[in-house]
């Protein structure tokens, strides 16, 4: 037998199954959304730390305003980028590059911006690549804007081949004492500053500031600051034996307190937060640290060539370190 159903009662009805279907919908999305929360999670987890908030801004979008001189087989003269070697490299194929600011003039000193290059062969999803070969560094040139500085680009020394090393360090002992010679010649025979010294590098060259740069007392003493871009000695293991904390930690305890300006692409997290463990509780700061984290996903020394606000924060970060 039907039961005939008033108007009232058929309403209730329809609106008692529009209810449950909309409770349905919202469990759905809920279990929806969770999942994609942990799926979320997970993956950011993979992630390197300095990596995990990665912009989506191209840096190649950006035109550049400076081109890198080429490297030539010349003479030091003013505005020119030249191949040079030391006097006792000359039967080897190790060089180092040298540019002389525009303004250089020989009766002048002039603070010399000292630089190491980056791991290579390399390029990324984003097209960026790197050479890890002397003659393709960009930033000591990019911070100088091709004045006021001298730029020298060093080798990583490969004893056995006496040639530039193109991945890793080679032997590090050797390219301590090939920058010490360097260092040296520049400052006795161009101009440069002994006083007014700046250490720099990319990625690998990054990590050199540290594991090159302050290797030992003698080449410590050299740097009046450093401009460290896109990784950081100790942050996290390498394939080679001293990339450890606590190797790092001993070099690090060299720098004794002076400035370094260490940027990276997207995040500096990581790198804040090893030199916060690394500090020592109720000791004197390891150093004067700048952080600055750089809007573009891009791994390249290039941004330098780009009037970008790092840039111009970067250079005039440097010209109050030098007093210039």
């Amino acid at each position: 037998m039907q039961t005939t159903l008033t108007s009232a009662q058929r309403r209730l009805r329809v609106h008692w199954f529009a209810l449950r279907l909309a409770v349905t919908a919202v469990g759905l999305l809920g279990v929806v959304l969770f999942s994609s929360v942990v799926v979320s999670l997970i993956a950011d987890d993979t992630q390197p730390q300095q990596q995990a908030k990665q912009p989506a801004i191209d840096l190649k979008s950006t035109p550049v305003d400076l081109k890198l001189p080429p490297l030539e087989n010349a003479p030091p003269a003013a505005g020119k980028r030249v191949k040079q070697q030391l006097p006792e490299r000359r039967e080897t194929r190790l060089f180092h590059a040298l540019y002389l600011p525009t303004d250089w003039t020989p009766n002048r000193r002039f603070p010399v911006i000292v630089e190491y290059p980056g791991n290579g062969p390399y390029s990324n999803q984003l097209g960026d690549t790197n050479s890890g070969l002397v003659e393709d560094c960009n930033l000591a040139y990019g911070l100088s804007g091709g004045k006021e500085f001298i730029c020298l680009t060093l080798p990583f020394v490969n004893s056995d081949k006496q040639e530039h090393q193109r991945q890793w360090w080679g032997d590090p002992a050797a390219t301590v004492a090939y920058c010490l010679q360097a260092v040296e010649l520049i400052c006795k025979e161009f101009g440069g500053d002994i006083n007014r010294l700046v250490l720099c590098g990319f990625s690998r060259g990054a990590i050199a500031c540290n594991y090159i740069g302050l290797r030992d007392d003698k080449i410590a003493k050299l740097w009046n600051c450093f401009v460290v871009h896109s990784h950081y000695d100790g942050v996290r293991r390498w394939p080679y034996d001293d990339s450890d904390a606590a190797s790092a930690r001993t070099r690090l305890a060299r720098l004794n307190g002076r400035p370094q300006w260490i940027s990276h692409e997207a995040s500096v997290a990581a790198t804040e937060k090893y030199l916060a463990d690394a500090q020592p509780a109720g000791a004197k700061p390891l150093g004067d640290f700048t952080f600055v984290a750089l809007p573009f996903g891009n791994h390249t020394d290039t941004w330098v060539l780009r009037d970008i606000e790092p840039r111009r924060d970067v250079r005039t970060w440097l010209r109050t370190q030098l007093k210039l």
